[in-house]
């Protein structure tokens, strides 16, 4: 049975966290077996909120050898650059004269960010745009799957909407990509706010044990728990949240030990650590074996892009057909 094609993307906008891993790239390593799985560097998505990205070129090469050394594999699936590939501007394009400006300015993102006209005067239009193109980053493979948190559901009923539209005017030419869901844990920056490298309080999955034995040593724990004998709460400790992922099988004896003030938060924080060192260690070991082969990434996204040009002039070339641009 001819499996489902699968489209996604991770903008490029600095190196990767263990948010991303729980988030996006755990999901994807297991979905490259049961789709026909296309996964590309968002590039163009990355500007939509800044004017530079600095070392652009070694960002996306690091982001790949990344998605590598976690579990992703080229001979399973086609990894590309969307900036190499124009049909997804072409039919971003395209696709926006369906779209009418009352869609955009009730997508949820873009009404977080409009709050007032202060923020309004700096938002761009890429931004507005943003659920365009990436309804275009879908549509120009005619992808029939979409991995998505809850949370974008609404962003992918656009999509729809919007392809909708089309086919309504020209034919069924897109299917209506349909969510993939996926229950992604949330995981706190060490300072209990989002996870975010503006903020200064990500664990890198580039990070090394020093590093990172430094990081998870600077997490906030139990605020009331000021004494080492004092009973905490784990259910209010950004450790405890992490060691439900990365310590289910003691997660029962860190829980007493916490509210018994059986365990201190620096014993708490040592398992916490040999825990996420283990994982980040297997990933640091296939990242050694990677960047041992220059010209490996290189090599990937020239044969990914020139499979994913295949079918994307596919897709444009009969789309420019219904359009009347070309015969």
């Amino acid at each position: 049975m001819q499996k489902k094609r699968l489209v996604s993307g991770m903008r490029t906008t600095g190196s990767l966290h263990l948010g991303h891993y729980e988030g996006t790239l755990k999901n994807w390593v297991k979905l490259q077996n049961d789709y026909d799985c296309l996964f590309f560097c968002a590039v163009w998505h990355a500007f939509t909120d800044r004017l530079k990205i600095d070392r652009l070129p070694q960002i996306i090469e690091e982001m790949v050898i990344d998605w590598l050394s976690v579990g992703i594999n080229p001979e399973k699936t086609i990894i590309f650059r969307q900036s190499a590939l124009l049909q997804h501007a072409e039919l971003s394009t395209i696709l926006s004269m369906f779209t009418p400006l009352g869609w955009l300015e009730r997508c949820p993102t873009f009404k977080d960010e409009v709050r007032d006209e202060e923020t309004h005067e700096r938002v761009s239009l890429g931004k507005l745009q943003y659920p365009v193109l990436m309804t275009a980053d879908v549509a120009v493979y005619k992808a029939e799957s979409v991995p998505v948190g809850r949370d974008q559901l609404p962003h992918l009923e656009l999509s729809r909407e919007i392809l909708r539209r089309f086919n309504s005017n020209y034919g069924e030419i897109f299917p209506e990509p349909k969510e993939v869901l996926s229950d992604c844990p949330c995981l706190p920056g060490i300072d209990n706010r989002k996870m975010s490298k503006s903020y200064n309080n990500s664990i890198e999955l580039r990070e090394t044990e020093e590093t990172l034995k430094s990081k998870i040593h600077l997490m906030i724990t139990d605020p009331q728990r000021v004494r080492r004998n004092d009973p905490g709460n784990p259910d209010v400790c950004p450790v405890f949240a992490y060691h439900k992922i990365y310590s289910p099988l003691r997660l029962e004896e860190i829980n007493s030990g916490c509210r018994t003030a059986g365990i201190g938060c620096r014993d708490c924080k040592n398992i916490l650590f040999l825990a996420i060192n283990e994982i980040l260690e297997k990933f640091r070991q296939k990242r050694f074996e990677i960047e041992k082969k220059p010209g490996l990434i290189k090599d990937i996204l020239m044969h990914g892009e020139k499979k994913a040009n295949e079918i994307a002039e596919s897709t444009m070339t009969q789309v420019r057909k219904v359009l009347g641009f070309i015969e």
